[in-house]
């Protein structure tokens, strides 16, 4: 434990454990998963970039969560809602930033993004809506319509202002409609996606309203699927592509399903699918939220990337090759500030170290190409073996991914995912594989002719 931490006392401004010693929090969400545990306090810091030096504060050092908190990689939740427990809320009332932050959320096939506490300079085409505080506690905005295709949705204005009226949270994975606006939504877009085979969801304990046959690459999409237009109470209106409001099926390759369901009570519920690839400003202390469309994966990257590149390191095909090899993180010829896009890709290549204990690795690539294509997010028959070499338990071995057969090139926005969770050391192997590092990756614009050696 933390040598600055400190468990918050049992007070009568909080809750407190059945012992009565500590205060303790629990937090539910519209998807119910939960997050409960007990409160302390330490000191956050904000990394060698920020302005922001470290800072003491209030946090919930959580012990249990369950539904999609679990589920997901992230682990934990930070809360920016209004209140004393908010981490901004601290930091405001410290007087260390001003009263705004501001999120920008990662794709549909690329998580990461950035968060900015305190003001920004917004954008020339961002767009804003009134918000709030005295209507309710949550960051609220004025939805005043829906349009499909361009064709409003023939429901009364009045219906986004129920319970709390439209809230954007954060913390919610999916989007909830008053009941008769998700039905006039769920009409509309049946009625523009005709030409798509309507399928059974990935969950038979849900009755998703689920589509097949609009291919892989989510920046395609708009080919199929309908745009549609949040419209607010000033007029000004943030289009909705669709990956802001599907997610993919888990089951079917080229499937998606409607992220946005039906509310039990009559509040809008704006969870974070709505805002992908969205900068949005949350400005309390002017009462008004942004919106920008961006592409939020490329300016986490951006953020991330470091400012010179390691020298490449050279790769024998000799058996008695030395595996020790220093991590290269950058593409060969593509210097470190130029994102996949630029050019067709046809092919992804990448070198990584293995030592393996008291086991041989040749039997087992079938096996290990399985768990690469799970941790990189393909199919299986897009990952191939090209090249190992070997001395003793260590091997070095050559990977390639390609596209779908059905393909020539690879989809940007399927290479930036593979690019990040290498670079992000994301991919995680049983025991047995032994230890393992990524040496280098590269892109290709065009397929060149490789031998796949078969195992």
């Amino acid at each position: 434990m933390s040598n600055t931490y400190q468990a918050l006392k049992c007070n009568p401004d909080c809750n407190c454990d059945n012992d009565r010693k500590e205060c303790i929090y629990e937090r539910r969400y519209a998807e119910m998963s939960t997050s409960s545990g007990v409160l302390g306090v330490d000191v956050i810091s904000f990394g060698n970039e920020s302005e922001l030096v470290p800072q003491r504060a209030v946090f919930g050092c959580e012990n249990l969560e369950t539904g999609d908190l679990y589920t997901q990689r992230a682990d934990g939740i930070m809360g920016l809602g209004r209140g004393r427990l908010s981490v901004v809320d601290q930091l405001v009332e410290k007087g260390v930033i001003s009263d705004s932050f501001s999120l920008c959320y990662g794709g549909m096939d690329v998580g990461g993004g950035a968060m900015v506490l305190g003001g920004i300079t917004p954008p020339p085409d961002m767009v804003f809506s009134h918000s709030d505080p005295f209507r309710s506690p949550y960051y609220n905005i004025e939805l005043k319509e829906l349009r499909v295709a361009g064709k409003p949705l023939k429901v009364s204005p009045r219906i986004f202002d129920g319970g709390h009226g439209t809230v954007l949270d954060s913390g919610t994975t999916y989007a909830y409609l008053p009941g008769h606006a998700f039905a006039a939504f769920k009409d509309a877009l049946i009625k523009e996606t005709h030409v798509l085979k309507r399928i059974r969801g990935p969950d038979p304990n849900y009755d998703d309203i689920c589509f097949s046959g609009a291919g892989r690459d989510v920046s395609e999409l708009s080919k199929t699927f309908p745009q549609v237009d949040m419209v607010f109470g000033n007029g000004q209106k943030l289009t909705l592509s669709p990956e802001n409001y599907l997610f993919r099926h888990m089951k079917v390759s080229g499937a998606y399903c409607l992220g946005i369901f039906q509310n039990s009570d009559s509040t809008t519920l704006l969870g974070g699918i709505v805002v992908r690839n969205t900068l949005v400003t949350y400005d309390r202390g002017n009462d008004k939220v942004g919106f920008w469309k961006t592409n939020c994966s490329e300016l986490w990257r951006r953020l991330q990337l470091p400012s010179v590149p390691a020298p490449p390191p050279s790769i024998s095909s000799s058996n008695d090759s030395s595996i020790g090899m220093p991590p290269r993180l950058a593409p060969d010829g593509l210097p470190l500030n130029v994102l996949p896009g630029a050019f067709q890709i046809g092919v992804i290549t990448f070198d990584m170290s293995f030592s393996l204990n008291n086991s041989h690795m040749k039997p087992n690539f079938t096996e290990l190409s399985e768990f690469i294509a799970h941790e990189l997010q393909v199919d299986d028959i897009e990952v191939h073996l090209l090249n190992f070499s070997s001395k003793g338990h260590d091997y070095l071995v050559r990977w390639g991914i390609f596209p779908d057969e059905s393909d020539n090139y690879i989809s940007n926005t399927t290479a930036l995912n593979i690019i990040l969770r290498l670079r992000e050391h994301h991919m995680q192997f049983p025991e047995r594989f032994g230890s393992h590092q990524l040496v280098k990756w590269n892109i290709e614009p065009q397929i060149k002719q490789y031998v796949f050696i078969l195992s």
